[in-house]
């Protein structure tokens, strides 16, 4: 498996988190480590670079991009454990973190993950099978209709999630549903013909979901989101970039309750609240690539960045 990565809105993002000679930065999905090499040529000669990542692969190719030494670490893990991941690396403090949420990876390729609606393999969907023990078939198998219904909606935002899943329960109660191939002809059936014929693969939004839930992908992004914040100095930087409306939604929800100040009724003539912001939003509207960065990498089209400062 090869990472082959082009960074989404590299500019944007090295000018918004302006790391500099000494600071540490930490790159919490490292990838192709593509963010990761920039960040690390603009805080050397030192700086600390902090790489995170729950696949091994992403790590031995991002040990061939950097520059290994006592000031590039390199973590295994999912930035969810972020309070552990960096206490046990003996980090003090961080001046920049970026999330790069894109799910491109290569291992969502490879055909024996189970990730793919276009390759026959076993259903299984975990970015980390070593430490994850829930798979897609075992959502497949052991969800209820309603709980099928709520994260095919919610997760997969499918409008016809309660014939997805009414369908799935039917066809488990013949046999077991195990494979990629077998769900999609489920998923194909429970859509109505005209609904199939325009728009994406009719699979994908389902998949999707699945992938979500397995990995507690929405639940883990605001764990991180917090801890990374609780992490940076004053006047460090956090940097996102998300793909759907889903990772979009968390990342602006939890920048605005944390830079919310007094929340007491405006008639109130003394605060009682004591609240007070923790961060100041930097970008009011979401940063998105360029026409010509579209261009040359399609992947960035749907990606939206938002940054934030600790106060």
């Amino acid at each position: 498996m090869e990472y082959r990565h082009t960074p989404v809105l590299l500019a944007e993002v090295t000018q918004h988190l302006s790391p500099h000679p000494g600071s540490i930065v930490v790159d919490c999905t490292l990838g192709g480590a593509g963010h990761a090499k920039r960040l690390q040529d603009l805080v050397a000669p030192t700086g600390t670079l902090v790489g995170i990542d729950q696949d091994d692969a992403a790590l031995i190719a991002a040990a061939d991009t950097l520059r290994l030494g006592q000031q590039t670490i390199l973590l295994k893990g999912n930035f969810g454990d972020l309070d552990r991941l960096l206490s046990e690396a003996g980090i003090p403090y961080v001046d920049g973190f970026l999330f790069d949420l894109g799910v491109s990876s290569p291992q969502l390729d490879v055909p024996g993950r189970g990730f793919s609606y276009r390759e026959d393999a076993p259903l299984d969907m975990r970015m980390d099978p070593e430490r994850q023990a829930l798979t897609a078939a075992d959502v497949v198998a052991t969800y209820s209709a309603a709980d099928l219904t709520r994260i095919i909606r919610e997760y997969g935002e499918e409008r016809w999630a309660p014939r997805i899943a009414a369908r799935i329960v039917a066809a488990r109660a013949r046999r077991p549903l195990e494979t990629t191939t077998e769900l999609v002809q489920v998923i194909k059936e429970a859509i109505p013909a005209a609904a199939r014929r325009t728009g994406p693969h009719p699979a994908r939004r389902t998949f999707q979901a699945l992938r979500i839930e397995v990995n507690r992908e929405l639940e883990v992004l605001e764990q991180g989101l917090r801890a990374a914040i609780r992490w940076l100095t004053s006047g460090g930087r956090i940097a996102v970039i998300s793909y759907h409306s889903l990772e979009d939604r968390i990342v602006k929800n939890v920048f605005a309750e944390l830079s919310e100040g007094c929340t007491c009724p405006p008639d109130l003539p003394v605060c009682t609240c004591e609240h007070e912001p923790v961060i100041r939003v930097l970008t009011r509207k979401p940063v998105t690539p360029s026409a010509e960065e579209i261009a040359d990498n399609p992947r960035a089209r749907s990606a939206k960045l938002r940054v934030a400062e600790k106060r």
